[in-house]
């Protein structure tokens, strides 16, 4: 399968990463996959939409390749993000439940990986670095706003019901402090809404490598319950209602993001 990226190119300073939207997945590599991997359960569901035209200016970066493929949000190194908790992988070898989704004995070896990291994982983060560095240019900092979602009970992965907003800094190691502040503050400020600051989900990979407040460089992650927008069963129906309450929100998240300036 010959990839092709989603690239929007925008003139303000943020830049959204849209990395487990993708459901394509190439033929051998679906060969090899049972009805479990087959099902595509761990999509980050209708998050290109839900995020798409909330504010003028911003870029953006989205890969159709599904996770199972290769998740572009995992070290390269296959370094585990959350040590010692359940997580999956570079590239998963089971669901979010835990459940095998490879037919037993086909699942990808180490030159199989390397082979999907070259294809698929380094040109969405060799785009995702260019637009970062694009509008880096421009402003003299950047922001990345990674755009996530997830089921909102999970065992496997986490105890209870997540919260809806789910905001992940590294433990403010990975933007400015106003920065954390301004898109905390616009969750607490949602009625009706639950949230909370790098807990379960404290920025995936692409936060934590592109984070470098004192080059100029800030990001953020963004973990949404999908139960917001959308059910939480197959076959993931979008509920319009829902989202259109959650996208206001989200608007004024980004438009605070896009007119953030350094101090």
């Amino acid at each position: 399968m010959s990839l092709t990226l989603d690239i929007k190119q925008g003139d303000s300073p943020l830049v959204l990463g849209l990395p487990h939207t993708g459901t394509d997945v190439p033929a051998d590599v679906g060969a090899t996959l049972n009805d479990v991997g087959y099902a595509l359960a761990d999509t980050d569901w209708h998050i290109h939409d839900l995020y798409d035209g909330l504010v003028d200016g911003v870029s953006s970066v989205r890969t159709p390749v599904h996770r199972y493929v290769i998740d572009v949000n995992r070290d390269p190194s296959g370094v585990s993000l959350y040590p010692g908790q359940n997580t999956t992988t570079l590239c998963p070898l089971t669901d979010f439940d835990g459940n095998d989704i490879y037919v037993s004995g086909q699942e990808p070896d180490a030159a199989e990986i390397e082979r999907r990291r070259v294809e698929y994982h380094a040109p969405y983060h060799a785009a995702l670095e260019a637009e970062l560095e694009r509008v880096k240019a421009i402003h003299g900092f950047a922001i990345l706003y990674d755009c996530h979602s997830i089921r909102g009970d999970i065992p496997f992965l986490f105890d209870g019901r997540l919260p809806d907003f789910n905001v992940g800094t590294n433990l403010g190691a990975t933007c400015d402090p106003m920065i954390e502040a301004m898109v905390v503050a616009r969750c607490q400020a949602a009625d009706g809404y639950t949230d909370i600051l790098n807990g379960r989900f404290k920025g995936g990979w692409t936060t934590r490598h592109y984070g470098r407040p004192l080059d100029g460089m800030h990001a953020i992650q963004m973990e949404l319950a999908q139960a917001t927008y959308c059910d939480e069963v197959p076959p993931w129906t979008f509920r319009p209602a829902r989202a259109e309450a959650l996208r206001a929100h989200l608007t004024n998240i980004l438009t605070d993001l896009s007119q953030w300036r350094p101090a």
